[in-house]
């Protein structure tokens, strides 16, 4: 499997500065296990031939599609995003005003080779499909990373956990020393226990490739209306209902496919 890409632009930054600000966290569900490093690759260096695929999502829904509705009774978004009583942490619902309707959950047309339960992430569009039978998927909308923090090329789902643990980098805590003040002391180092104010939300997914720790992750967000954004340090941030959707129907070993900026353009039917 090729390694995965990031290129990182921020303008003047050394290579050992970008690789103290890549990757969303350093969390690590396997304490035995320290994770390589990144690899940094030159800004003007393409995505591997790998990791294009014949499919990159066009544009956002149009009005044909099935998708949630907001409801004018509840004020929350219907259906999929209401509260999640059965959750050992609150999962509140999600409101109108909290998330672009273009971003919402959706099953539509996907034309691709990528085999059934293959996930392939769109950064240029903030989507996620999970690829499904008959040539269709979900879509959902996410988060990515922001510039400086973008990477393209292929990965597998380790591990998976719910309401996981966060461990912030040395680097963030540097950079945000409030951050000090709701870390402990944890199975693998400071960090935060999981609930619902932790930052990678009701569940995650690590990325790895071979042995190595990507430190890339698909979570959920306690912040929902950055979905649809640029937004994170390089990992995936989904709205916590879509997320524990996603991960109920993910089994470890799962590929991860995510497009660079040269994938082919899609053939994606909004019905």
């Amino acid at each position: 499997m090729p390694d995965l890409n990031r290129r990182i632009v921020i303008a003047g930054a050394t290579a050992s500065a970008a690789l103290g600000l890549a990757g969303c966290v350093s969390t690590n569900p396997n304490p035995s296990f320290q994770a390589g490093a990144p690899v940094i690759v030159p800004p003007t260096q393409a995505p591997p031939p790998a990791a294009v695929v014949e499919t990159t999502p066009l544009a956002p829904p149009d009005t044909n599609e099935t998708v949630a509705v907001a409801d004018a009774d509840t004020k929350t978004v219907g259906g999929v995003y209401g509260a999640v009583p059965s959750e050992p942490f609150p999962v509140p619902a999600v409101k109108p005003s909290e998330i672009n309707r273009a971003f919402v959950r959706a099953n539509v047309a996907y034309v691709t080779k990528e085999p059934p339960g293959t996930i392939v992430v769109d950064p240029g569009h903030h989507y996620l499909y999970h690829v499904e039978e008959g040539g269709r998927a979900t879509r959902y909308g996410v988060g990515v990373g922001k510039e400086g923090f973008v990477w393209a090329g292929e990965a597998t789902i380790k591990s998976k956990q719910e309401w996981p643990d966060w461990y912030p980098p040395k680097e963030m805590i540097e950079r945000k020393p409030e951050l000090k003040k709701v870390m402990s002391a944890l199975q693998s180092g400071e960090g935060m226990h999981g609930g619902p104010k932790n930052p990678l939300g009701a569940r995650a997914m690590y990325l790895w490739q071979g042995n190595k720790d990507t430190l890339f992750r698909i979570h959920g967000t306690v912040e929902p209306w950055t979905i649809g954004q640029s937004v994170s340090s390089g990992c995936i941030r989904m709205i916590n209902q879509d997320v524990i959707d996603l991960y109920s129907k993910t089994p470890v070993g799962t590929r991860v496919v995510v497009l660079g900026s040269s994938s082919k353009a899609a053939k994606v039917a909004h019905n």
